[in-house]
């Protein structure tokens, strides 16, 4: 097989595939045929199979809504999905079976992150944002609406969404207190019945199999994070930590994202770059070594899930920021390419319960996010839901190019239209710092455009998908060289022709806002104008008012607040602010408590202490995100115009 081949089977020759067990799921109903959800005859123009409209005139990318985590019913009847389309995001149902109109189902006013459905059908599991900040719950409503129930909501923490574990109405959640402390939450759905079968920092359970004797636990901070199989039979009685623990993949550098378990719980699937660059896919039965079924060396292991009945598994290939899919039979340990997806990125990835028809989410930069279906034996793909794609959107280029150490680093460009020469460019700076730029829909970037303003959104170091050495290479004292990498894209962009050296400006989102303050204190001069969004200003304030898990995951990444505090100051860029010389726009949530507001605040401060061109924009109403449509708009409008009057200063 070639090098740059879709996929590599690893398994060594002669070694026995691992079994896997259980039988499937036992239906109360008739599923219906998968040619009964008329499936298109004529092909999109991308490639795909539709059952919608392609375009969709009239519709503005500040407008455009987006259709998110689709869950299918458990006889394929229906699809439910998280849409901002009437405003702020909330949990919709599609019909895919007749001509029924799509309904609204209502969890109350607050946002809704997540949606699940009961293998019952009965229910669905929500995760829902009050405020629009951090602290999530768990709720659980009829999908008709109705019986709505709040299931798990730690007083001062925080309860994400798991998944439902194909036992009853029992669903399977994660509850963090406000020390930071983490639970993994057995809750049955119809009496609320309560049983919590781990607890301890940084942890969260991945999957459990059906009888509830097994559990797949993660334990750890984000790059450094350890899978764990766990008896649940031999708990200690009355006590909350269970005592058959067992460590997949020890001795192995690197980390264990995200993985499930076969219906008997024998086998663990684990998505990891332990001890290889980039993440695979590895099984390991009971008591046996790890073995590789998929890896390919020119992408990540994206997404993964796993059929209810444990015999087939979709996986959703990183390959430089767009998506490929496979489908493995996990009997045969046969691995089939499909075709491209509709879109570049797959953000959700789900198998119904029958297996044979997944659920996507998918987006382009023409086109946000919407639900489509992917018929696993053939292959095919349908549209289900979303606003359709704008005909004035632009798309992306890759570039890639060195950065001054050697380094190879990569970016998106999205050139404004009808330019003529050098043009006016903002570069945009991801979160995480482990997040990925990637071709996604972006409404901000089409304002831009449609402003004459080009952007340029690279993955400087320490963005993830490209391999476990590329995410470390900008870990504690190496993060100086990630500030310089931001300069290295600004010189790129005038190499290329692209950029006008003297109207760029640098902004970004969370750790983006963060390396932005940080280049503009660290090469003065360089960029007309900065908005930072949600960005850390001082390290020291960071960790002492964040989340409790949230400053303990930073550590390694940054640094530790006691023993590296001299490093920790250095990397601070508000301890410099009196070397900016770039008019500065500062946007925050009110209700933040990832990077609490108190950061924008002492920049705001700090900036009219020194006579600095600072200005604010704050949601009272929003988290680390930007979750309603109306806010969003704010956002892309303010920052569109304070970007073109300092790029275009006379117009």
């Amino acid at each position: 097989m070639a090098a740059d081949a879709r996929a590599v089977m690893t398994r060594p020759a002669g070694e026995p595939r691992p079994p896997v067990g259980g039988a499937g799921p036992v239906y109360p109903f008739a599923l219906p045929r998968l040619d009964h959800l008329a499936w298109q005859e004529h092909p999109h123009p991308d490639g795909f199979l539709l059952g919608g409209p392609s375009y969709v005139p009239g519709v503005s990318g500040l407008t455009a809504w987006s259709c998110l985590a689709p869950a299918l019913a458990p006889d394929n009847s229906a699809v439910a999905f998280v849409s901002d389309h009437d405003g702020s995001p909330r949990v919709w149902i599609r019909p895919l079976l007749g001509t029924g109109e799509e309904w609204v189902v209502d969890t109350g006013p607050q946002p809704v992150v997540d949606v699940s459905w009961a293998p019952t059908g009965a229910h669905l599991a929500v995760l829902v944002a009050p405020g629009g900040g951090e602290h999530t719950q768990v709720w659980t409503v009829q999908p008709h609406g109705g019986d709505l129930r709040l299931l798990a909501a730690p007083d001062g923490g925080s309860a994400s969404l798991v998944r439902w574990t194909a036992r009853g109405e029992t669903v399977l959640v994660t509850e963090t207190s406000a020390d930071g402390v983490s639970r993994a939450v057995l809750v049955d759905a119809v009496t609320g019945g309560r049983q919590i079968i781990a607890a301890g920092p940084l942890l969260r359970p991945v999957a459990i199999s059906r009888d509830h004797a097994r559990m797949l636990l993660r334990r750890g901070p984000r790059g450094r994070r350890r899978m764990y199989v766990v008896d649940l039979r031999s708990e200690a009685l009355g006590g909350h930590e269970p005592s058959g623990e067992r460590l997949l993949l020890p001795g192995l550098p690197g980390s264990t994202d995200d993985g499930a378990l076969s219906p008997d719980g024998r086998t663990a699937y684990l998505v990891s770059d332990a001890g290889r660059d980039r993440a695979a896919l590895l099984a390991v039965h009971q008591g046996a070594e790890a073995v590789v079924l998929a890896e390919r060396r020119d992408a990540e292991l994206d997404r993964f899930a796993l059929s209810a009945d444990g015999r087939r598994a979709l996986l959703v290939w990183n390959a430089h920021g767009r998506s490929e899919l496979d489908v493995m039979d996990l009997e045969r340990g046969r691995l089939r390419h499909l075709p491209p997806p509709p879109a570049d990125v797959v953000t959700s990835a789900r198998i119904g319960w029958d297996g044979a028809l997944a659920a996507l989410a998918a987006e382009c930069p023409q086109e946000p996010s919407h639900v489509v279906l992917c018929d696993l034996d053939q292959g095919r793909y349908r549209y289900a839901a979303g606003a359709g794609r704008l005909p004035t959107a632009a798309g992306a280029e890759l570039v890639r190019f060195p950065a001054r150490d050697g380094l190879e680093l990569a970016a998106w460009l999205y050139r404004p239209p009808h330019a003529q020469g050098p043009a006016p460019y903002v570069l945009f700076l991801h979160g995480g710092p482990e997040d990925q730029e990637r071709p996604a829909f972006n409404p901000l970037y089409q304002s831009l455009l449609a402003a004459g303003i080009g952007v340029f959104a690279p993955n400087v170091r320490g963005s993830g998908g490209y391999g476990r050495a590329f995410r470390q290479a900008d870990d504690r004292e190496l993060r100086f060289r990630a500030i310089d990498d931001v300069a290295d894209c600004a010189a790129e962009l005038a190499r290329i022709g692209a950029g006008d050296p003297s109207r760029l400006a640098c902004m970004g989102w969370s750790y983006g806002g963060y390396l932005t303050l940080a280049t503009l204190v660290t090469h003065p001069g360089l960029f007309r104008a900065g908005v930072t969004v949600s960005g850390i200003a001082d390290f020291e304030t960071f960790y002492a008012r964040t989340e409790p898990w949230i400053a303990a995951a930073a550590v390694g990444e940054y640094g530790h607040p006691d023993t590296d505090r001299h490093l920790l100051r250095a990397l601070s860029p508000l301890r410099a602010l009196d070397r900016l010389t770039a008019p500065l726009l500062v946007v925050h949530g009110a209700q933040d408590t990832n990077v609490p507001l108190y950061e924008a605040e002492q920049v705001i401060a700090a900036a009219a202490a020194l006579g600095l061109p600072c200005e604010s924009l704050v949601f009272d109403d929003e988290g680390h995100e930007i979750r309603r449509i109306a806010n969003r708009v704010s956002y892309v409008t303010r920052v569109t115009d304070w970007l073109s009057a300092h790029l275009h200063p006379h117009r």
